[in-house]
């Protein structure tokens, strides 16, 4: 690493610590969340995942993002909602149609592609619990989904850097980012980036966080970010997925959620090129419709 980019890292590195010094006392105090339910229970199994192995859809939304997690326990989360009712279909087949409850929703950023099918969610699920940042949008999709939360009555929790929420059976999905207060970021970079573990199974969720989080990550977390799976940031944006950033991740597989024939270029070709060289096996739900990974702790298979 250069001394320009050590500079760089250092300044960034310094901003945000001293923002997250701020929300120090907050974060102690909802440290280790351990916010399980047993919404999933009655009709677990009636989808594809298959039982008592963890269970992770990149569904096929569309331009947008979404992804179903099912532990082996039976609990469900669901991050992020794509932008119309496609998250309906894709929920389907996983789950079943008959299972009409989730254990969290949680809401990466309050961009439409990534709330706008949650409209539809909360209308047609009951769900136990919201995660989600005080970032927000002055759009009707957003006003919506927040009027819907309210009615829902559901448990709400503000995404915190170092929050453990326990899926059962071992499965952990941890934040990573924010550690700020995100309330005057700009969307993309206030979103909420999670690791998922299980056993020896990785994923790193990054919603559309741009590179300058991406470095700060590798700043903060180094080599803790290695992870079996990367949902490459903001659809294969040439804003995200910084070569440093890869470099810590070193994925197996990086799957990216994106549109047939994206209107904004997505994925770019620095970005696909940068995975290949890397020798990251890329799958794009807009070439492999949903794609669904299914792990037993020890082994990583695909299903797609």
């Amino acid at each position: 690493m250069d001394n320009f980019l050590k500079i760089r890292l250092l300044t960034l590195g310094l901003l945000l610590v001293a923002t997250a010094l701020i929300w120090s006392a907050e974060i102690t105090d909802i440290e280790g969340l351990n916010l399980s339910s047993s919404l999933s229970e009655s009709w677990f199994g009636q989808g594809i995942c298959p039982e008592e192995k963890l269970c992770v859809a990149f569904l096929d939304v569309g331009q947008g993002d979404s992804i179903f997690i099912q532990s082996p326990s039976g609990q469900q989360m669901l991050i992020d909602g794509g932008r119309g009712s496609a998250v309906l279909r894709e929920l389907g087949k996983v789950m079943g149609d008959f299972d009409r409850n989730l254990d969290y929703v949680l809401m990466t950023h309050p961009d439409a592609d990534h709330i706008g099918g949650l409209v539809d969610i909360f209308e047609r699920y009951e769900i136990g619990a919201v995660i989600k940042t005080t970032n927000q949008s002055e759009s009707a999709v957003f006003a919506s989904v927040m009027d819907l939360i309210k009615d829902e009555e559901a448990d709400e929790y503000l995404a915190r850097r170092g929050q453990r929420y326990d899926l059962g059976e071992g499965v952990i999905f941890e934040v990573l980012f924010p550690d700020v207060e995100t309330s005057n970021m700009e969307s993309n970079a206030s979103s909420i980036v999670g690791r998922l573990t299980y056993g020896t199974s990785s994923f790193l969720l990054t919603g559309d966080s741009p590179k300058s989080i991406e470095e700060y990550l590798v700043l903060v977390d180094g080599e803790y970010l290695q992870s079996d799976v990367l949902k490459v940031g903001h659809h294969g944006s040439r804003t995200s997925t910084a070569e440093m950033f890869l470099a810590e991740v070193q994925p197996e597989y990086a799957i990216i959620s994106v549109g047939k024939d994206s209107q904004y270029g997505h994925p770019h070709v620095e970005v696909t090129d940068m995975l290949f060289n890397a020798g990251v096996q890329t799958l794009s739900t807009a070439e492999e419709g949903t794609i669904v990974f299914v792990s037993d702790s020890t082994s990583l298979e695909v299903l797609k």
